[in-house]
């Protein structure tokens, strides 16, 4: 039985969901335990997904106190990160591929990967679901939100002058209303076949969709210590609700 007739999609594909959470972050010490209203931040990721009926939910780790409090919350921890994997120059798709080649070692067959990172916990079921529904099992769906500097206001600077970043006209004065609209990776849903992960090493594809996100909350991505305090009041306000 495909678990994705849930979701009324059009296609069929057993999806595994990953949920990367190293131990070591340098902004926000124990950031993926460390508790957000009472909850370890990587368990708010792990409930969505869950609540989101999706079956086989992963977490890689390299932290067994992390690899405790997942299991704690359902998900399934197969196998404490490599140390290669473990650093800071690893990247996610590194991650992710040794997950899809445990699997494949283990001969269970995935058609494609949804990535969760824990530092987005304000993501709903129903985004999830949005994703899982709009992909039709090759091309790949990426989450983006309202970009919060138009990147026309952007600037660069040598030697102490102001540069554009691009050919345009000056257009600091430009009502913001009049740009065309520009969009930010929020770093909330990566969802793309396995063939083109591996293809490509990139969640990308020829013909990467957009997931747009429109809520600031939910948008959030947890990096620096300001984003934790911004993500406490949200998620404090929502427990007194």
């Amino acid at each position: 039985e495909c678990r994705r007739v849930l979701f009324r999609s059009h296609s069929c594909s057993k999806i595994l969901t990953i949920i990367p959470a190293r131990a070591g972050s340098k902004r926000i010490p124990g950031k993926n335990s460390k508790h957000l209203s009472g909850i370890p931040l990587i368990a708010w990721s792990i409930k969505s997904a869950l609540d989101s009926l999706l079956e086989y939910v992963v977490v890689s780790t390299d932290n067994q106190k992390i690899a405790d409090i997942s299991l704690k919350y359902g998900a399934k921890v197969p196998f404490i990160r490599s140390y290669e994997f473990a650093t800071d120059e690893a990247s996610v798709i590194d991650v992710v591929l040794e997950v899809i080649e445990l699997y494949r070692q283990s001969e269970q067959a995935f058609d494609a990967v949804l990535l969760l990172q824990p530092t987005s916990p304000f993501r709903t079921i129903e985004t999830i679901r949005s994703a899982i529904n709009q992909f039709d099992g090759k091309e790949s769906i990426i989450s983006v939100s309202p970009a919060r500097s138009h990147p026309y206001w952007c600037k660069r600077i040598e030697n102490g002058e102001l540069f554009s970043f691009n050919n345009m006209q000056d257009l600091s004065l430009k009502r913001s209303q009049d740009l065309p609209n520009a969009y930010e990776l929020n770093g909330s849903i990566y969802l793309s076949s396995i063939d083109n992960i591996i293809k490509n090493k990139s969640f990308y594809s020829d013909n990467t969709r957009a997931l747009i996100i429109s809520s600031e909350e939910e948008a959030l991505d947890i990096d620096t210590p300001f984003d934790w305090f911004i993500a406490e009041a949200i998620a404090n306000n929502r427990v007194k609700v």
